[in-house]
């Protein structure tokens, strides 16, 4: 009796989940099946989408929020401009890119919608597509090196615990980002 109820709920559990639809099943309407409506904007936008996180939660601000902060942080005229310039350039490197991004994700849904790739076609989409992810990661990230040296140790520090970052500085003993020595 205990094996023919173990039997009938495993029956019943395993039929249940096959007609459980996918969760990707909404998503083959998508004109860029691997892209949403969003990730294209952010791309072709050139903003953040969590790329810089390595940089921002170790102490290296982003022009972005330092824009934001600019008079609870004390910027003075010359590195608001300095910052804004920044963060324009940034945007401009990252859109192009992510523009390319966007043109090779087509490129790749083309190719599996039509029945035309094959491994080496899939191979080389890939690595290009993975090559421009890295470029605009480093497009993000060299963004705080570069926003971090227009800065003071005090203004990064401000920056830090504005953000509300463990008290308002790294948590390193080494070099302050801009090449300001930590206390």
């Amino acid at each position: 009796m205990r094996w023919t109820l173990m039997a009938f709920a495993l029956l019943v559990a395993g039929s249940a989940w096959a007609n459980t639809p996918s969760p990707y099943a909404g998503m083959t309407d998508r004109p860029i099946r691997a892209l949403s409506a969003e990730q294209q904007a952010d791309l072709l936008a050139g903003r953040g989408m969590g790329l810089a996180l390595a940089a921002e939660l170790n102490g290296w601000p982003g022009p972005a929020h330092v824009i934001e902060l600019a008079g609870a942080m004390q910027l003075t005229p010359t590195q608001l401009a300095a910052t804004q310039r920044l963060m324009a350039e940034m945007q401009a490197a990252a859109s192009a890119l992510g523009a390319r991004v966007i043109e090779e994700e087509r490129a790749l849904d083309t190719a599996f919608r039509d029945r035309s790739i094959t491994p080496a076609d899939l191979s080389a989409r890939t690595a290009r597509i993975a090559v421009l992810q890295g470029e605009i990661r480093d497009v993000h990230l060299g963004t705080h090196l570069a926003q971090a040296a227009l800065l003071n140790a005090e203004q990064i520090a401000a920056y830090s615990r504005l953000r509300g970052y463990a008290g308002g500085t790294p948590q390193h003993g080494g070099p302050m980002p801009g090449g300001h020595r930590h206390h």
